[in-house]
C-alpha cells in the first residue's frame, strides 16, 4: 500500500518529494494540515500516522506532517474520530496560548524535529 504525505515542512518536501506522493503547502497552519488531512479523511483515506505524534505541543509549533493511505473509498470512521479528536486538542491549545512568532532559527528547530518524527516512521515502516 502506497502512502501519501501531507505537510507544511519544506524539509519533509524536498526530502521525499521523489519516493512518495506529497501535498506541500507551505501557506498551511499546523490547524490547515489537519483540517485537509480531516476532509481526506472524509474522502475514503485511512491516517498512517497519528496527528498528535511527538511532544511539540499543537501551539509550539506551526509545522506537522501526517501521513495516510491511498483513497480506499469507505469511510474509516476511528480515523475520523482521531483527526476530529486531534483537531479539537489543537484548537484547545492554540486559544489558550497562539504559536508565537518565532525567529527563523527557531523555526529550522521545529523543522527539523518534524522532519525527523516523520523519519522515523518511514524507516520503522522500510518504506525506503
Amino acid at each position: 500500500m502506497k502512502n501519501i504525505i501531507v505537510t507544511n515542512n519544506k524539509y519533509v518536501y524536498e526530502k521525499y518529494k521523489d519516493n512518495f506522493e506529497i501535498i506541500f503547502d507551505e501557506s498551511f497552519s499546523y490547524l490547515d494540515v489537519l483540517s485537509y488531512v480531516r476532509d481526506k479523511v472524509h474522502e475514503g483515506h485511512e491516517l498512517a500516522t497519528h496527528p498528535l505524534s511527538g511532544s511539540v505541543k499543537p501551539n509550539e509549533t506551526p509545522y506537522k506532517t501526517i501521513m495516510i493511505s491511498e483513497k480506499k473509498g469507505v469511510l474509516d470512521f476511528n480515523s475520523l474520530k482521531i483527526i476530529e479528536d486531534s483537531i479539537a486538542t489543537a484548537k484547545k491549545f492554540i486559544s489558550y496560548k497562539p504559536t508565537p512568532n518565532w525567529t527563523e532559527s527557531i523555526l529550522d528547530d521545529f523543522r527539523v524535529i518534524d522532519l525527523s518524527l516523520i523519519e522515523n516512521v518511514i524507516n520503522k515502516l522500510n518504506h525506503i
